[in-house]
């Protein structure tokens, strides 16, 4: 912390624009031995949050033109004295600036160090810190929505005030054993418990967003299964928007697994096109129909696809018994043909279907409807503040856990003290998630997956 340090906080790939970042408390000065400013003016007497025109040199040889863009402490993204360098995105000017700015007094700054200082000096809780990431990495408006409402402060608020409501009953607890002369208020068992109870859905909903939010900011593994020559290839295809799987009338064309990841609506489907579930003699597709299986069997989203022109057989059936319990859409298709489907029997056992053609590219919108409805997504507001990420889930799970074991000593008449050791554990689970408690390790576990420069 008491290092200034440097990066270029830009793609590393030429561009219109590259910055170089210098962050610390020699900020400016190390800026003002690189920089001069157009109107001689130095940035160790500039403001916070003003521009300056100029270039930056190294040993009086000029590197590029470049804008100085200086914020004074603690008004800055680190709560230091920061001054970004902007020149042109040409990889040897860039990297010609930051050595400059390393030779002159800045150290190289590591992955997530300026976050890191952010949240340091107070100007990010944990979960602000961790949406800066999931800002630059979300593939869909949903995740960036998200990452976006959780890097302002929601999810901080809505953590905030579920701790300051157990904190509250669990000093209120406190005071009543450690004070028995004490002319307290007196326990109401009866009100605690509803409480707690309120508490603890409070958590639930936010655990199951969180496991939505999974899904619109990593994306689902996806299988698409069913027998040979249902048009699965065909779905594949269309849904990549490219020749992917290789398509024809010939059953068994499709031997191995074929992955591509897509947006089907806001949702990422790391989709896999499988060979078709059937008994073969041959030894090369029976390897396919195994693998076909196993991927089934650990996909987060399985899309069943039906011939609408052909009867059920007894491997569809098979299937749909082998779908129990699974998040499933079951897609008929070729529609275009004439049905002699069994289509009630399917709806029968799968809960939601959909009618698509995939040769011509009809019914994707409700395809994508389907699936949102299936993962638990398509009520998800981006806005509400979501959790993020493993770290985040089990803070929360492990509060949950002790909420519910504090419920249940209260209602089961076990001593205060007992509701009292739970409540301060769940506490100190939420005190774990927004960093307030945080120990290094969890600090260093957040801020290795940042890219150096942010």
């Amino acid at each position: 912390m008491s290092d200034t340090i440097a990066a270029i906080s830009t793609p590393q790939a030429a561009g219109g624009i590259g910055i170089v970042r210098i962050s610390g408390k020699n900020a400016t000065q190390i800026a003002d031995r690189i920089f001069y400013a157009a109107d001689g003016k130095s940035l160790i007497q500039s403001g916070g949050y003003v521009a300056h025109y100029g270039y930056v040199h190294n040993k009086e040889k000029k590197i590029d033109e470049a804008i100085a863009l200086v914020f004074r402490s603690p008004k800055s993204y680190t709560g230091e004295d920061v001054v970004e360098l902007s020149c042109h995105g040409g990889l040897y000017i860039i990297r010609s600036v930051l050595r400059a700015a390393l030779q002159n007094g800045a150290r190289m700054a590591e992955a997530g160090e300026f976050t890191r200082r952010a949240f340091e000096n107070g100007k990010l809780s944990l979960t602000q810190a961790e949406a800066v990431m999931d800002i630059i990495s979300a593939q869909g408006e949903q995740a960036a929505r998200a990452a976006l409402s959780a890097r302002e402060g929601r999810l901080a608020r809505k953590i905030e005030e579920l701790k300051e409501k157990i904190t509250g009953y669990a000093a209120h607890l406190a005071a009543w054993a450690d004070y028995p002369e004490e002319d307290l208020i007196p326990i109401d068992k009866d009100a605690l418990s509803h409480n707690l109870g309120d508490c603890i859905t409070r958590l639930e909903r936010m655990i199951a967003q969180g496991d939505a939010g999974k899904v619109i900011r990593d994306g689902v593994d996806t299988v698409i299964v069913g027998k040979p020559n249902v048009g699965k290839s065909t779905l594949m295809n269309c849904l990549a928007g490219c020749e992917r799987s290789i398509v024809t009338h010939i059953a068994g064309t499709t031997r191995d697994i074929v992955e591509e990841k897509v947006v089907l609506g806001d949702i990422i489907l790391k989709l896999a096109d499988t060979a078709g579930i059937h008994d073969t003699s041959d030894p090369v597709e029976s390897i396919g129909v195994e693998r076909a299986i196993e991927r089934m069997n650990h996909a987060g989203l399985v899309m069943a696809v039906f011939d609408n022109s052909m009867p059920l057989d007894e491997r569809d059936r098979n299937l749909m018994q082998n779908l129990k319990n699974r998040p499933c859409v079951a897609v008929i298709n070729k529609t275009d043909m004439e049905n002699r489907l069994d289509v009630d029997y399917i709806s029968s056992n799968v809960k939601s279907v959909v009618y698509i053609s995939a040769k011509n590219e009809n019914g994707m919108d409700a395809l994508s409807d389907a699936i949102s409805k299936v993962l638990g997504v398509a009520d998800l507001n981006p806005a509400d503040g979501i959790l993020s990420g493993e770290r985040q889930l089990n803070c929360c799970r492990n509060c949950l856990d002790m909420l519910k074991e504090a419920k249940n000593a209260l209602d089961t008449g076990m001593t205060l003290d007992a509701v009292n050791v739970s409540l301060d554990c769940a506490v100190n689970y939420l005190l774990e998630l927004t960093g307030e408690r945080a120990t290094d390790v969890v600090t260093e576990a957040v801020f290795h997956r940042f890219c150096v420069g942010k």
